[in-house]
C-alpha cells in the first residue's frame, strides 16, 4: 500500500514537473519570438529588392537580394560619421553618469548625515516623476545658465545660452541628475549597503579617508553594479530623444536622425537615385518604408552587437547587484 501511494505521488509530481517545463519553454519561446521577430523582419527588408515589394509569394526570404536599401539608408543617415559622433557623446555621458551616481550612491549608503533619508526619498521620486514635468525648468535653466550669479555679476547678462550644445547633457551627467540617474543611484546604494562594513573600517584604521576608501576599496569591488549601470545608461542615452531634442535639437546624433528618417527618406531617395529636385519624381511609399526599416536596423546594430558581446557579464551583474533588493 505504501509503495503504491508513493509511486502515485511520484507520478503526479513528475506530471507537474513536465507540465511546468513545457509551459516555461512555450513562454520563453513566445517572448523570444515577440522580441526577435521585428529584428528578423527588418533584416529581411534590408536585403529585399523593390521588385519583391508587391510579390505576395515572398514572406521573409527575398527572391532578389540587393544592397541598395543599405546604401540608401547609409547615405541618408551619413552613417559612419554620425555613428562616430553619437558613440563619442554616449560614451562620455555614460562614464560621467556612472562615476557621479556611484559616488552619490556610496554617500547615501555609508554616511549618516542630516536629511539622508529625505534626500534619498527625493532620489527615488525622480524615478517616478515623468520627465516631461521637468522639461520647462530644464530648458529655462540651460537657456540662461548661471552658477550662483557669477555670469550676471561679471557680464551683466542673465546667463549663458547652452542650448544646442553638448554641455547640458555633460553637466547633468557629471552631477548625477541626468537620464535615469535616480535609478542608477538606487542600484549603487543597494550594492554598497550590502558590502561588509569591516572593509571600510580596515581602510579607515590604515588612515584612509572617505574619498580614498571609495576609490581604492569600494569602487574596485563594485564591478557588478558598474557593468549594469554602464550598459543601461549606454542603451538609454543612445536611444534617447527627449533630452537630446530638448537640449540639442540642432546636433547630429543618431537618435535625432532616426526620428526624422521618414521625412528625410522621402526627400533624399530621389536625389540619391539620380533624379533632380525639379524632376517631379516621387519615391514609392513602400520603398521609403523599406529604407526607413533598414535605417532603424543600422541604428540599433551597435546595440545588438554590444549585447551579444557582453550579455553574459550583464546577466551576472544583474544577479549580483541590489537592483531587485
Amino acid at each position: 500500500m505504501d509503495n503504491s501511494y508513493y509511486r502515485k505521488q511520484k507520478s503526479i509530481q513528475r506530471f507537474f514537473d513536465v507540465t511546468y517545463s513545457i509551459f516555461r519553454a512555450l513562454l520563453v519561446i513566445g517572448i523570444s519570438f515577440i522580441i526577435i521577430y521585428p529584428i528578423l523582419q527588418k533584416i529581411s527588408v534590408a536585403f529585399k529588392d523593390k521588385v519583391d515589394i508587391y510579390n505576395p509569394t515572398i514572406y521573409m526570404i527575398p527572391t532578389h537580394f540587393t544592397w541598395e536599401n543599405i546604401d540608401l539608408a547609409m547615405g541618408i543617415l551619413d552613417y559612419f560619421p554620425m555613428l562616430g559622433k553619437t558613440l563619442l557623446f554616449v560614451i562620455v555621458t555614460t562614464l560621467l553618469t556612472t562615476a557621479s551616481c556611484a559616488l552619490a550612491g556610496y554617500g547615501f549608503a555609508r554616511f549618516n548625515f542630516p536629511g539622508n533619508q529625505i534626500l534619498f526619498a527625493f532620489v527615488v521620486m525622480t524615478i517616478l516623476v515623468p520627465s516631461t514635468t521637468l522639461m520647462l525648468p530644464y530648458y529655462l535653466h540651460f537657456k540662461n545658465f548661471d552658477i550662483l550669479g557669477v555670469v550676471s555679476l561679471f557680464t551683466g547678462k542673465s546667463g549663458v545660452n547652452l542650448m544646442n550644445t553638448y554641455w547640458p547633457s555633460i553637466i547633468t551627467s557629471a552631477t548625477a541628475i541626468g537620464l535615469k540617474a535616480g535609478l542608477f543611484i538606487y542600484i549603487f546604494r543597494q550594492f554598497f549597503k550590502g558590502l561588509p562594513k569591516e572593509i571600510e573600517e580596515a581602510s579607515l584604521i590604515d588612515g584612509a579617508g572617505g574619498i580614498q576608501t571609495f576609490f581604492r576599496i569600494m569602487l574596485p569591488n563594485s564591478v557588478p553594479p558598474i557593468i549594469t549601470v554602464v550598459l543601461f545608461c549606454f542603451v538609454w542615452q543612445y536611444n534617447d530623444t527627449f533630452y537630446t531634442t530638448l537640449f540639442m535639437s540642432g546636433m547630429e546624433l543618431m537618435s535625432l536622425k532616426v526620428a526624422t528618417l521618414s521625412s528625410q527618406a522621402n526627400q533624399f531617395i530621389p536625389v540619391l537615385m539620380g533624379y533632380s529636385h525639379g524632376s517631379g519624381f516621387k519615391a514609392d511609399p513602400n520603398h521609403v518604408a523599406m529604407v526607413v526599416d533598414t535605417g532603424i536596423l543600422l541604428a540599433i546594430a551597435p546595440l545588438i552587437l554590444m549585447y551579444i558581446a557582453v550579455q553574459r557579464y550583464f546577466v551576472e551583474s544583474i544577479e549580483r547587484t541590489g537592483i531587485v533588493g
